[in-house]
């Protein structure tokens, strides 16, 4: 009975350890990244190299940004219209 109990405790470790990345990529979606974007948003300056691989790193996640009304006013400015034509990323529209 030991040793049964202990196999299933293992493998739900295991298992729970396989799912917590998937989690942690859903939770990516929950707040912006504009690290190096700042000048760009503020002064209208080039986005840095890091501001465009920020922006194309969260790509996945612009439509949900679009529909969360906390991000919307910045995902959908013309300060992040103009960054996302800069760094060669599409604009989508969800």
């Amino acid at each position: 009975m030991k040793f049964t109990t202990l196999v299933c405790i293992t493998f739900i470790v295991v298992l729970v350890s396989f799912l917590a990345p998937i989690n942690s990529v859903n939770q990516a979606c929950d707040k912006i990244e504009i690290t190096g974007c700042i000048p760009a948003i503020l002064y209208g300056d080039k986005p840095t190299p890091e501001c465009c691989g920020k922006m194309k790193a969260q790509q996945p996640c612009f439509c949900d940004f679009i529909k969360n009304p906390v991000f919307n006013k910045y995902v959908t400015s013309p300060q992040a219209r103009a960054i996302l034509k800069f760094c060669g990323i599409p604009y989508l529209t969800c």
